[in-house]
């Protein structure tokens, strides 16, 4: 049983609104993650009472909340806010503390945010112009195929012969599936091809310092990807154990003001 006061962290994107709990140890204690849906107000809500039933604990019990996100000035608990760019730094370096890059593919944008060893933000880089490599890629890819996407790693890891995709755009490269599919080519292939397209995206945003840190969504759920840019970029890469939460659990940890950056 928790007797402590604990601290909330939102993380209210367009895809998925995540919800982190953690002690005065810096523990997570409770987390939950939803849809966000057309009712970013309820789901947060939702989420926040999810989190504290695991944690054992009621509304009480809460001494601070930040949210941070897409939506994160939908959240009626939260007492403040801060960007995803500062939370997602914050929630990695309380993890890996050291110079990093850290690369957050989410639902609709994917980010590139370095650190230095003393985790303070020494740039970042947003892709906001194009789905092309976010998880909503992924979900058109998924559609496109007619496969589940909970089923899109699994067929990446067989993949032996793989598909390259020559578009970075979301419409041109679902026209190169269903080009793929008339020829025959296998949906494993054609995932691995997906997968790998993402990838360049990324790379494609900045360079990658020697230590690099994979969060988000889709990483949460397709950590073959992770795999792939591995032996891509020819270095280890650290993935948190709850990679869809890290920007959740950095506002936590603003919260508890166990960050001195302010943004």
């Amino acid at each position: 049983m928790i007797t402590e006061p604990v601290y909330v962290g939102v993380d209210v994107g367009a895809s998925r609104t995540k919800v982190a709990v953690l002690d005065a140890s810096k523990n997570l204690v409770g987390y939950d993650v939803q849809k966000s849906g057309t009712d970013f107000m309820a789901t947060a809500r939702q989420c926040l009472e999810r989190s504290l039933q695991m944690a054992g604990l009621n509304e009480s019990a809460i001494a601070n909340a930040v949210s941070t996100g897409y939506g994160r000035t939908n959240v009626s608990f939260a007492r403040d806010t801060r960007t995803e760019i500062g939370c997602h730094a914050v929630g990695c370096y309380h993890y890996f503390p050291m110079a990093i890059t850290i690369i957050d593919i989410g639902g609709q944008d994917n980010k590139v945010i370095k650190l230095d060893e003393k985790g303070r933000r020494t740039s970042f880089k947003m892709n906001r112009k194009c789905a092309a490599g976010t998880g909503t890629f992924l979900e058109e890819m998924s559609a496109r195929l007619g496969i589940p996407l909970e089923g899109m790693n699994y067929l990446a890891t067989h993949s032996t012969d793989m598909v390259k995709l020559g578009s970075f755009c979301t419409v041109f490269s679902a026209t190169e599936v269903l080009e793929n599919i008339r020829r025959g080519k296998k949906i494993e292939d054609i995932v691995k091809g997906v997968f790998f397209s993402m990838i360049r995206r990324v790379l494609e945003m900045d360079s990658m310092t020697q230590n690099v840190v994979m969060t988000g969504g889709v990483v949460a759920h397709n950590l073959y990807m992770v795999r792939m840019m591995e032996e891509i970029i020819e270095r280890s890469i650290q993935v948190p154990e709850k990679p869809q939460l890290t920007g959740a659990i950095g506002a936590a940890l603003y919260a508890m003001g166990g960050s001195s950056e302010r943004d």
